[in-house]
């Protein structure tokens, strides 16, 4: 017998009172109202309504055993990013990794592998590896259907994806920034639920109206919370936080708990923010995570107070796993996997030769700050021997994508407002097929960059004249066998590197990473090519 004693929140109800929690055989057998000294409150435990567990650059268990000292408890976790890499076999080592923790991992089967036909993947999974994925318990979900024109325009193997979701009851999961009116309708008819891809209010207001479930989602790099927070208040039965891709230095900072915190202190009903953080993914999902009922099993979390929400302890089926900011999670072992085939770069593979004689216009990348979509701008070129090269006074860079499975010619476009000054940055997180993206100041430098990768079989890294750093991703190039607290610093001094090298973006590698993710627009650039994910095609560098 265990009893936890303090202010109890009991969210359904909407009432707190002073009580004791007694939990026998991991879950709550009663709650008996009763006076107390105790004045910390109980109350069920934050889950992450969407995220790719690889971002962290950690693997399952190691993840684990920070998420818990910041009160989550369980995640909606989409396998996707080692699925491009790997496969069924990747999400088979997620699960069976996550397993060997009390954390309540939750993974979907990825639905886009690889996420669009204009890229190179390393494995590919179909309609009938999803059937497979989708039967097995462990499987909670059909994970965000990214190819949405698949849906609107009746892909035949997107629409098999969907029907084997709906003859499993497991919900189907969306991703379509942007999408509004007709074509919206059409993919919501699909069975589509839900979408954390909005990035403007009157885009939520739609999506909500309309019957999806909207995620309100805060990462390292796109953050939408202060866009639709204000939907919260009347929306609240149908709206979760997530956090979609975390890097380490930022998940050592916090999850979920910094959403309820920053809604709370905007004067939105700690009720409703509750409901959204803690009940809400549970129902959705169906998960098998405690509400902090009678009968339950015993998932909560105790916390100082219902303003800033500082972690005292975290239980998961009645097992402490955070004490005081300590993780009880162990270190675990595991097998490192790995997809990796490429051979070192030279310089002249990533010249682009020009078509014209001196002057000429080009099509240029504009990353925004926070945000997964970019602009597609025309800059004038600055031509070298007849090379297209990057021009630090303009803050237009060259950047390339490098297939990581098979020795190609690596394709070739241009970024704005990633501010090197000198240098290089690249990585081999490039979602979503995580091949090596780059950005650099001169051929040379990109050509450093990418060779360092190769050389670790993955990683991300930061060239200058003098100094690298690299810090490695051996399992599957996107994560890494260390724990939080050591790749969290290596990550923190790697983007100390960069943004002395010049870059002013926030985190100027998830930002990074996201210029080769294709399905969202307006222009990206994959292994194939430059395309515009508007049209949904490829198109020219030069005009």
């Amino acid at each position: 017998m265990k009893i936890i004693k303090g202010n109890i929140v009991d969210i359904p109800n909407r009432k707190i009172f002073k009580g004791e929690i007694f939990i026998e055989e991991g879950k709550i057998s009663s709650i008996v109202e009763k006076d107390c000294e105790e004045n910390h409150y109980i109350l069920p435990g934050f889950v992450d309504a969407h995220i790719h567990i690889e971002s962290s650059m950690l693997v399952p268990s190691e993840f684990a055993k920070i998420a818990v000292k910041h009160g989550t408890i369980a995640t909606v976790s989409d396998p996707h990013e080692i699925a491009n890499v790997l496969g069924v076999k990747g999400v088979q080592f997620m699960i069976e990794n996550g397993k060997k923790t009390p954390f309540k991992f939750n993974f979907g089967a990825p639905s886009c592998v690889p996420a669009t036909p204009f890229e190179s993947a390393g494995a590919i999974i179909d309609s009938e590896d999803i059937k497979q994925l989708l039967s097995h318990p462990d499987i909670k979900y059909l994970a965000e259907m990214m190819n949405y024109p698949g849906v609107i325009y009746d892909d035949a193997d997107v629409h098999k994806k969907i029907e084997w979701a709906k003859h499993f009851n497991k919900p189907i999961d969306g991703h379509a920034p942007g999408l509004h009116g007709d074509d919206l309708d059409k993919y919501i008819s699909g069975g589509i639920s839900t979408d954390h891809e909005c990035f403007t209010y009157k885009e939520g207001l739609e999506k909500l109206q309309k019957g999806m479930k909207v995620l309100i989602r805060e990462g390292s790099a796109a953050k939408n919370f202060d866009a639709l927070i204000d939907l919260l208040p009347e929306y609240y039965e149908d709206m979760m936080f997530c956090s979609d891709d975390k890097h380490p230095d930022d998940l050592l900072l916090g999850n979920i708990n910094q959403l309820v915190e920053r809604a709370v202190a905007k004067g939105i009903d700690v009720f409703k923010v509750l409901q959204v953080a803690c009940i809400n993914p549970v129902k959705h999902y169906n998960l098998d995570v405690g509400l902090l009922q009678v009968g339950d099993v015993a998932d909560c979390i105790v916390v100082e107070d219902l303003k800033a929400f500082t972690n005292l302890q975290t239980y998961i089926n009645g097992e402490l796993v955070s004490d005081k900011g300590k993780s009880k999670i162990s270190t675990v072992d595991f097998e490192i996997l790995n997809n990796f085939n490429t051979g070192k770069k030279n310089v002249s593979d990533f010249r682009f030769e020009s078509n014209k004689s001196n002057q000429s216009k080009i099509r240029v990348i504009e990353c925004l700050d926070g945000e997964l979509v970019t602009n597609e701008i025309v800059e004038n070129a600055t031509i070298v021997n007849g090379n297209i090269v990057s021009n630090t006074n303009t803050d237009v860079l060259k950047m390339t994508v490098v297939n990581r499975y098979h020795n190609k010619k690596p394709s070739i476009a241009f970024i704005k407002n990633f501010g090197l000054k000198e240098g290089a940055i690249a990585s081999s997180v490039g979602h979503d097929s995580h091949n090596i993206i780059a950005v650099g100041v001169s051929d040379e430098a990109i050509c450093k960059a990418v060779n360092l990768l190769i050389e670790n079989k993955g990683g991300i890294c930061a060239v200058s004249d003098n100094n690298e750093k690299v810090v490695p991703l051996p399992v599957a190039g996107i994560m890494s066998d260390q724990n939080a607290e050591t790749i969290g610093a290596q990550y923190a001094e790697l983007d100390k590197m960069a943004k002395g090298l010049g870059s002013q973006l926030h985190a100027p590698y998830m930002s990074l990473s996201f210029m080769a993710l294709l399905v969202i627009p307006s222009l990206k650039l994959g292994d194939k090519g430059l395309f515009d994910g508007d049209a949904f095609k490829f198109t020219s560098i030069e005009i």
